[in-house]
């Protein structure tokens, strides 16, 4: 059986961003046969005015992408523990309101998961992870044409998505969503915008 292989980008300031990564992460702790590769994209940098340097060159702007970069240094040391830490920044800005441009914010959530945070800023100030950053978002957005997030990339489609439920500990129900989207995009290209006119609640 081939497994399905998808990428999916973020950027901790979205919220849903947040409910696409939950959705994902808990089919994933549920069992779901995927290679799931977590892009992360700017919305900085997307929304950065003209004329401005690129927000990996703008001291004004480098509080904006620690939380990423923790993230990513955590994905590279800790892999065992990225997606505890990687839902918990998105539960700190989005369900605590804490402001993740605070490296105590970000240092309070590396500790609760168990790793030191002095440690993962550290390597953050050296310069690599926003290296990183800088280059899987511009692939983001010059190969796939990504212009924001959650984006779900499978092969060469790529699809912009907002899914407005959270998984509430359904594991079934979050495959099923995510398996929903994937479907939509591999196997209806013809379909190019679909949205409800109205919210239910």
């Amino acid at each position: 059986m081939t497994v399905r292989a998808f990428s999916l980008t973020y950027d901790y300031r979205c919220p849903f961003a947040r409910n696409a990564h939950e959705h994902v992460v808990e089919a994933l702790m549920a069992g779901a046969d995927w290679e799931v590769e977590f892009v992360p994209f700017s919305l900085s940098q997307v929304h950065q005015e003209e004329g401005k340097p690129p927000v990996w060159d703008d001291p004004a702007k480098a509080a904006d992408l620690r939380a990423i970069e923790a993230g990513l240094v955590v994905r590279e040391r800790y892999p065992e523990l990225f997606l505890q830490v990687h839902l918990a920044l998105f539960r700190a800005r989005h369900d605590e309101g804490r402001d993740l441009r605070d490296d105590d914010v970000i240092r309070a959530v590396l500790t609760r998961s168990g790793i030191d945070g002095d440690e993962v800023l550290a390597e953050v100030n050296e310069g690599w992870p926003r290296q990183a950053f800088r280059k899987a978002h511009e692939e983001a957005a010059t190969d796939q044409k990504v212009f924001g997030v959650p984006t779900f990339i499978s092969g060469d489609k790529s699809v912009f998505v907002r899914l407005m439920t959270r998984p509430n500990g359904d594991g079934a129900k979050s495959r099923w969503t995510v398996e929903n989207v994937l479907d939509l995009m591999e196997g209806h290209p013809e379909l190019n915008e679909f949205k409800h006119t109205q919210v239910s609640r």
